[in-house]
């Protein structure tokens, strides 16, 4: 079974699967390793324009180290989980300052980059070194534990090493790269978690949810819980020539590092702005409320336009603050709600010409 179960996954990839990706052409370990970080719970749909526009800015290891984080975030605005790109980042420098731009080839110390774990480094060795290493990234799990009806969540410690413990049985030795593609691609096009197209899978005559009816029962379900609800104010505080203030989060926490309007979580806006400016604003204007889901809990926005007639006053830290001007924006990493409020306030005409 385990070789049968290789060859119809081969066979079926040669005829259907995708074999014109951006990070299939060219393939190196930089360009495996950006692809598979991107990757992480984000769809191929997705990924392809960010990848596209990433690797025209950093084609190489060395010039992704070079670059400053402002500029990494920036090309990261909208792809989410943003420790993802902070960890890119870090790595990079690691992998061009200590081991001048050399990936390493072994599992163990390509786990050493910040953000690579196992699957990862998995992809990486297959797709790149052609070496025999498995992956377990969620479409596999999906495909691995339908096959098996694998019982439970594969977050659970032991469903999650059952899993893993198939994947290593199943991988082959030759055509390793073209194995790990095939199953991200079977996972993605047919296996898939709403509507899965048993009809074209070459491992529907085994599978076991499929004979029972039960695929849709497979991947076990996470546990649900009621997430927490948490409140904040963001003051869009705009100056008399029509630019906004902006602030760096800390690089830990929520949106770290990136650039986002300031807080007055428990401040009224005018005692928020005289802390912050020592001046009171001419105008503060509510603007529709809305909620921004993290994967540990909600957070209802409520933002608040804050006009300046005249001078702000304040006293600008340059690494930590800047004026951001809707009309020539700078290059940098924004908070996702920030990147909706500025689109409004471009689109309906707030921003003063």
């Amino acid at each position: 079974m385990t070789t049968d179960f290789a060859s119809r996954i081969l066979d079926w990839f040669d005829h259907h699967g995708r074999h014109d990706l951006p990070w299939q052409q060219d393939t190196s370990p930089y360009r495996v390793w950006v692809s598979e970080i991107m990757l992480q719970q984000t769809q191929v749909k997705t990924v392809i324009p960010y990848y596209q526009r990433f690797l025209n800015a950093f084609p190489t290891v060395h010039e992704l180290a070079a670059a400053t984080e402002d500029e990494v975030l920036h090309l990261w605005t909208g792809l989410g989980y943003y420790a993802r790109a902070r960890n890119l980042h870090k790595a990079a420098k690691y992998v061009s300052e200590q081991l001048s731009g050399v990936f390493p080839d072994s599992l163990e110390a390509l786990q050493e980059l910040p953000g690579v774990g196992r699957s990862t480094a998995g992809a990486i060795l297959s797709i790149a070194h052609g070496q025999r290493a498995s992956i377990l990234d969620g479409n596999v799990k999906r495909v691995l534990a339908r096959f098996h009806a694998v019982e439970g969540w594969p977050g659970q410690r032991a469903v999650h090493d059952r899993l893993w413990d198939i994947a290593e049985q199943y991988t082959p030795a030759h055509r390793c790269a073209d194995y790990t593609q095939a199953m991200m691609d079977l996972g993605a096009t047919l296996c898939t978690r709403a509507a899965p197209r048993c009809e074209d899978c070459p491992l529907q005559a085994d599978c076991a949810a499929r004979s029972s009816g039960t695929q849709r029962d497979f991947p076990g379900r996470k546990p649900r819980k009621t997430l927490p609800v948490k409140e904040t104010r963001l003051l869009m505080i705009r100056d008399a020539r029509g630019d906004l203030l902006l602030e760096k989060r800390p690089a830990s926490g929520i949106w770290g590092g990136l650039w986002c309007f300031p807080e007055a979580a428990s401040l009224a806006p005018e005692t928020a702005c005289l802390d912050l400016t020592g001046h009171a604003p001419a105008k503060v204007e509510p603007w529709p409320g809305f909620r921004h889901t993290f994967s540990h809990y909600h957070l209802d926005i409520e933002p608040l336009l804050v006009e300046f007639a005249g001078e702000t006053g304040l006293v600008m830290d340059a690494d930590r603050q800047l004026w951001y001007n809707l009309r020539q924006p700078p290059q940098i990493g924004l908070a996702a709600p920030v990147v909706g409020l500025l689109a409004q306030l471009a689109r309906h005409g707030q921003a003063k010409e």
